[in-house]
């Protein structure tokens, strides 16, 4: 299988830099994309940047030039309830895009796109199956996605109201576009700040949790099954 690795920033990339594989590296609109072979699938891994635009183009750019039949997430989120931990595991099941709303013009709820029933977008449910065999007991979770980095207790009381435990600045955009390309997407997050946190703990963290999460997604890749009965996109 062809996966296509979607980073959002250069301190969770350290990780996957670090793995020990042999990596080929070429520049592509303004950024590094590289492409090594890991379990037997061919990687090609991408950092996007910051944010919901840079992780559009940068999964968009996974698909249409790198024709990626699957794109992969790993990274550092932070909690919108109290009693998560730093360094807790979890498996993106759907994303709440919380700065998009149409609702004053269209039939539908706030934050909600017209394909899906309610306000989250669901990631791949084959991948999702696939992931917990290979990791048994690893929690599902709801994310909140936005362009920016939450650190007021309200704001993140708000967000956890719509049914979410985590926040970040990406999954939103990958899960979109992968949706719209008919492509599968997983997502692995590790949290880096918890609800009492903020920047100053995601900046002493973010190392530690990313390489957790990517560590994760490589027991993943390892057992990963394509195809078939019980492959990706069923």
């Amino acid at each position: 299988m062809k996966i296509g690795l979607l980073i959002a920033v250069e301190r969770e990339l350290k990780s996957f830099l670090a793995c020990g594989r042999e990596l080929t590296e070429e520049r592509n609109g303004g950024r590094s994309v590289w492409t090594t072979e890991i379990s037997g699938h061919s990687v090609v891994a991408l950092c996007s940047g910051w944010g919901e635009i840079d992780a559009a183009a940068g999964t968009q750019l996974l698909i249409t030039r790198y024709g990626c039949e699957a794109v992969f997430n790993f990274g550092v989120t932070g909690a919108l309830v109290p009693g998560l931990r730093v360094e807790d595991l979890f498996l993106v099941r759907r994303v709440c895009h919380y700065d998009f709303d149409t609702s004053p013009i269209d039939a539908v709820r706030k934050h909600q796109y017209a394909e899906f029933p309610d306000e989250f977008i669901p990631l791949d449910d084959a991948l999702i199956a696939q992931a917990h065999r290979a990791v048994p007991g690893l929690r599902e979770c709801a994310v909140a996605s936005g362009d920016r980095f939450v650190e007021d207790p309200e704001d993140k009381r708000s967000l956890a109201a719509l049914g979410c435990d985590i926040c970040d600045m990406e999954i939103a955009a990958i899960a979109r576009v992968c949706f719209l390309n008919r492509v599968p997407c997983l997502s692995v997050k590790c949290i880096s700040d918890t609800f009492e946190g903020n920047g100053g703990d995601y900046q002493a963290n973010v190392r530690r949790s990313a390489e957790k999460a990517f560590a994760v997604l490589l027991t993943i890749m390892d057992r990963l099954e394509s195809g078939g009965e019980n492959g990706i996109g069923n």
